[in-house]
């Protein structure tokens, strides 16, 4: 399907934009509500390629559209103000499983959406830096002035931009975090830095530098969306717009100055020290650890707590030996990311892995690598800490020194020529490089890729009831879309009690988060729809607990998803649930169906491929 070609067909076909008064989407279609549903050319639309039907139900005209609808969703976003990217549930519901993966999708969720700007401002100070080095550009110039602002504003105010996305994560209140964030970063905060004597009511503490910081602004949004929860139900309606945000700002904005960030600096000046003293002690275990640990201390904002290490080593001896092994680790992460670019066959994710890896590269911002795609594959960025660790203890061990203070990249690896054993250098960085590369594309990762894939002849995929109810046939499902098969053929489920279960082992590849459909895919390739009732989606979520999130594995069984039946039905709404094969091109027969009552786990109906369904693929 061409998702733009459709859009803009089904767009033209409702009567344009200005015949639109709102547009969302379900599981399977766009629902428009129009203005004259009269200017609405059905037969235009259903002959647009990519649509199955159309269908006016609930003062809503909606174009069925499959599986891809989102796509489609999105591709209106950009030729109208209606659609556009539609919430998923990794950033509205909390993730679950254990806490690691837990994290490892908290950041991926909030970093995301900053990952191309941090791409393009990172490629940018690398173009910034060459034009410099090859004297192109004279860096004393108002030229450079503004080009330098350009590359370093973004990633200088992170915590800004963090707090939008931490917001919208979280579920506080964004131009609240926005206030928060830019207190941290306000010129006279900043200039405040490392000044004795400061006090808060009485309170003393030590301000710490908060630009470029990541740990402080999401654990304060973090805990601004408990407070706001808590302000909304206890403040009187008439003030708590106003007052809300007055509280948490007043609360939150000390909170980080007096506690949260002098103890991120403590932590930090402690994990610095006791580097510092390895390093002193056994160059090689102190070039291990910088090299394998800085991209880690990166991601928790600590690495802080080794900068001024870095001042006090040239101060007192006109050379950095702490930061060499830095460059293997920024290099290394580089390198791992290199090799998802290589080895993905996921074209967005290939798209993502090029400029992170020239960024990485020339410019040594590692940000868009590590947050977007070496911590989320996890592998990639195990792979460049064994680089760092490696090529680390090599250059430490040749004694390699920088002569002045700066970002370790691949643009100022000129900093280290001539301090130390070139030899040791030229090897410590193929190792921090080459080792990362190799592992990534040799041992590989668990790729992202919605691969096609093509059962064997005669492959049944059994079914099992996802709920307890009575089992109807598909066309006495009271939505002409779901009860003619347009959707996929299976039968109708009418519920008896309010849990969902997997009906076989599958990968959750859509969970919306109104909890109102779910998605799953079988190994052997059939794909399967759970809608719960008829027109539910306009509940928004309401009587719907969603237990399980996109991408997540789940076995036979397990508990997918919860609802309040008696509410539903008391809101309106029919709670017939059709239980559908939505890839009829590779499983085109379904046979066996169950009917009258069953109960979750027991057998629903079989799923077949046949050999004219994929003969052709």
């Amino acid at each position: 399907m061409d998702h733009s070609k459709t859009a803009a067909g089904v767009l033209k076909g409702v009567g344009g934009e200005d015949n639109v008064q709102s547009l969302v989407h379900c599981a399977t279609r766009l629902r428009f509500v129009l203005k004259d549903e009269s200017k609405a050319d059905s037969a235009a639309i259903k002959a647009t390629p990519g649509v199955i039907t159309t269908a006016q139900a609930g003062g809503q005209y909606q174009v069925v559209i499959g599986n891809d609808v989102p796509e489609v969703f999105a591709e209106i976003g950009k030729i109208s103000k209606f659609g556009g990217s539609a919430p998923t549930a990794a950033t509205t519901d909390a993730p679950r499983g254990n806490l690691f993966n837990r994290f490892i999708a908290m950041i991926a969720a909030i970093f995301t959406p900053l990952l191309w700007a941090l791409a393009g401002t990172g490629l940018l100070k690398a173009f910034l830096a060459a034009a410099v080095t090859f004297g192109w550009i004279d860096a004393t110039t108002s030229t450079y002035l503004v080009l330098n602002a350009l590359s370093d504003a973004f990633i200088n105010f992170l915590p800004i931009a963090l707090a939008i996305t931490a917001a919208r994560y979280f579920k506080a209140s964004e131009f609240t975090s926005l206030a928060i964030a830019g207190a941290l970063v306000y010129p006279t905060i900043t200039a405040s830095v490392g000044l004795p004597d400061l006090t808060f009511f009485g309170i003393p503490f030590t301000m710490v530098t908060y630009v470029s910081s990541v740990i402080p602004i999401i654990i304060i949004v973090w805990l601004q969306s408990h407070a706001e929860k808590v302000l909304y139900r206890v403040l009187p309606g008439a003030i708590r717009r106003f007052v809300t945000p007055m509280i948490v700002v007043l609360i939150a904005v000390p909170l980080v100055f007096v506690v949260i960030g002098p103890i991120s600096a403590v932590l930090s000046g402690w994990i610095g020290n006791g580097i510092g003293w390895v390093f002193t002690n056994a160059p090689w275990a102190g070039g291990a650890l910088m090299g394998g640990l800085w991209q880690v201390f990166v991601i928790f904002g600590l690495h802080w707590g080794l900068v001024p290490l870095f001042s006090l080593e040239y101060q007192t001896t006109g050379q950095i030996l702490l930061i060499a092994p830095v460059f293997a680790a920024v290099l290394a992460q580089a390198a791992a990311v290199a090799g998802v670019w290589v080895r993905t066959r996921n074209k967005n994710l290939k798209s993502l892995a090029a400029p992170a890896t020239l960024s990485g590269f020339l410019a040594g911002i590692t940000e868009p690598a590590i947050y977007g795609i070496n911590l989320p594959l996890k592998r990639p960025f195990a792979f460049g800490i064994v680089g760092g660790v490696l090529g680390g203890a090599l250059m430490a061990l040749g004694g390699i020194f920088s002569t002045s203070f700066v970002v370790p990249s691949g643009l100022a690896l000129p900093a280290l020529f001539g301090n130390g054993s070139m030899i040791m250098l030229v090897i410590g960085m193929a190792t921090a490089i080459i080792v990362p590369f190799l592992l990534t594309v040799i041992v590989g990762f668990k790729d992202p890729v919605d691969e096609a894939v093509i059962p064997a002849e005669g492959t049944d995929v059994a079914v099992l009831s996802p709920i307890d109810g009575t089992v109807v046939a598909l066309s006495e499902t009271p939505d002409a879309a779901f009860a003619d098969g347009s959707l996929g053929q299976g039968v109708a489920i009418k519920p008896r009690s309010g849990a969902v279960y997997a009906p076989f082992d599958a990968v959750v590849v859509a969970a919306f988060p109104t909890g109102h459909a779910i998605g799953l895919r079988h190994a052997d390739g059939a794909e399967l729809l759970i809608h719960i009732g008829i027109d539910t989606v306009k509940l928004g979520g309401q009587h719907f607990s969603l237990k399980v999130t996109s991408g997540q594995q789940v076995a036979a069984g397990d508990l997918l998803l919860e609802f309040d039946g008696d509410a539903i039905e008391a809101a309106g709404y029919d709670l017939t649930t059709p239980v559908i094969i939505t890839n009829p091109d590779l499983y085109p027969e379904v046979g066996d169906a169950a009917s009258g009552p069953i109960a979750h786990g027991e057998p629903l109906f079989f799923a077949r491929a046949v050999e004219s369904a994929f003969a052709a693929k």
